[in-house]
C-alpha cells in the first residue's frame, strides 16, 4: 500500500512539476519556480503520508518511503521536461544569445579557469543540463520527499 500511495502522489506531483517547468520559462516567474520545485517536492511527499494514513498501523518509515517514491516520480517528469526544453532552446540558438550578454570579463574568467564558454551552447551544455536535472534532481526530491512523508503522520494524527 505505501507504494501505491508513492505513485499515487508522484502523479499528482509530476504533473504540477510539468506545469512548473513550463511557468519557468516566462522570465519573470521562472526566478520563484525552483523555490516552488523545493516546495513542490516536500508536499509530495507529505501527500504520499496522508494517502496512508487510513492505514492505522502506518509509520514514519513507511511513510518516508512512499514520499521518496513520489519525489523520485516528481523529479524525473520535471528533469525530463527540463531537458527537453533545454535541448529546444538549444537548438533553436536560446542558448547562444543568452551567452553573447555574458560580459567578456566574466568569459576571460571561465577562460582562464579552463573552462570553454562554447562547452556551455554545445553537448557540454547538454551533459549538464541532463546530469542536473535527470540524475540530481530525483536524489534531492526522494530526500525532500522522504522527509516530508516521515513528517506527515505527525500531521495528520487519527483521533482515537
Amino acid at each position: 500500500m505505501t507504494f501505491q500511495n508513492g505513485l499515487k502522489a508522484g502523479a499528482v506531483g509530476a504533473a504540477v512539476a510539468v506545469v512548473l517547468t513550463l511557468l519557468g520559462l516566462i522570465p519573470v516567474i521562472g526566478c520563484c519556480t525552483f523555490v516552488l520545485t523545493l516546495v513542490l517536492w516536500v508536499a509530495v511527499g507529505v501527500l504520499a503520508g496522508y494517502w496512508g494514513r487510513s492505514n492505522p498501523m502506518q509509520t514514519a518509515g513507511e511513510a518516508a518511503k512512499a514520499g521518496a517514491v513520489a519525489g523520485v516520480i516528481t523529479g524525473l517528469a520535471g528533469g525530463l521536461v527540463q531537458t527537453v526544453v533545454s535541448l529546444i532552446r538549444l537548438a533553436t540558438g536560446g542558448t547562444v544569445q543568452a551567452l553573447s550578454q555574458i560580459p567578456p570579463e566574466q568569459l576571460r574568467q571561465l577562460r582562464d579557469m579552463g573552462v570553454d564558454p562554447a562547452l556551455l551552447g554545445g553537448a557540454g551544455g547538454i551533459v549538464a543540463v541532463v546530469g542536473c536535472c535527470c540524475i540530481a534532481a530525483p536524489l534531492v526530491a526522494a530526500a525532500l520527499g522522504a522527509g516530508g512523508g516521515a513528517l506527515a503522520p505527525s500531521f495528520f494524527k487519527r483521533n482515537p
